[in-house]
């Protein structure tokens, strides 16, 4: 019998830091739309969906997927894991990818690595990711986890931060959960220093940039070819240098037991 992936796309409008920022345009298309393209882009056949809320704010979400021929789900507005949950109970999913909106810049190959991964050690892992650790360029963030451990994690977890972040229960319970991860090879590592996800104006400009520089050459462009641009012209790599390692881990440090402080970064102003 074969087994459903689906990949699950969390979006709402109601972004603390840039409202809206998912719907920001990028060569004449919505920031959603670009990243929607490039998961399109992965080999593995995996449908997806797009899991907003059910606030009137985010209907101009729901018509960007109708748009996007991609389906849509609307759920709690700020527990996460209902949401994804949820989604895959209406598709009947047997396994769920996580991928956040705010990754306009994600690497199809990248994803299509983690899925590879998995799906060649069937049974042996009920979650994988590339973030535990993490190596790649910020934003490239890709999360699998069987339905049973989804399901798991939806009937135990209770503290808001697993509640809003879906996964962080799994990660925190290694005994509880067969965990697996795909990073680079040793000795690299990007993590920190390298930030393609959105959160504030100037990752906003960073990506508008990326974009216009690499998409009219090659609308499949690989996070090698950003980090080749970034190296030809340090000037891209600066308009967003001052958030690199910047994350959500820094304001949940004293909560989550798997992450150390070098992991994360406070902002300076």
């Amino acid at each position: 019998m074969s087994r459903k992936t689906v990949i699950v796309v969390q979006a709402r409008m109601s972004s603390s830091r840039l409202p809206g920022k998912v719907m920001l345009p990028v060569l004449g298309k919505s920031l959603l739309y670009r990243m929607v393209e490039r998961l399109k882009m992965i080999r593995h056949e995996v449908p997806l969906i797009v899991a907003t809320s059910q606030n009137a704010a985010d209907d101009i979400i729901e018509q960007e997927a109708l748009q996007l021929n991609v389906a849509c789900y609307r759920g709690s507005l700020n527990n996460l894991l209902d949401r994804h949950y949820q989604a895959a109970m209406l598709f009947n999913a047997d396994n769920v990818v996580k991928i956040p909106s705010d990754c306009p810049l994600i690497d199809p190959d990248i994803i299509d690595d983690v899925l590879g991964f998995f799906f060649a050690n069937p049974g042996r892992y009920g979650y994988v990711s590339n973030l535990h650790p993490a190596t790649f360029p910020d934003g490239n963030d890709v999360e699998i986890m069987t339905m049973d451990c989804l399901e798991k994690v939806w009937k135990e977890a209770q503290r808001p931060l697993e509640l809003e972040h879906t996964t962080p229960y799994i990660w925190e319970n290694p005994d509880r959960f067969n965990i697996g991860n795909v990073s680079l090879q040793p000795g690299i590592d990007y993590s920190m220093s390298h930030r393609f996800t959105i959160d504030y104006e100037a990752d906003y400009q960073f990506i508008k940039r990326v974009y216009e520089e690499l998409y009219p050459i090659n609308p499949r462009f690989s996070c090698w070819d950003i980090l080749n641009l970034l190296a030809e012209k340090p000037e891209i790599y600066h308009i967003n240098a001052q958030y690199a390692g910047v994350n959500w881990y820094r304001n949940h440090l004293d909560e989550l037991t798997t992450i150390s402080p070098e992991q994360t970064k406070l902002i300076i102003s």
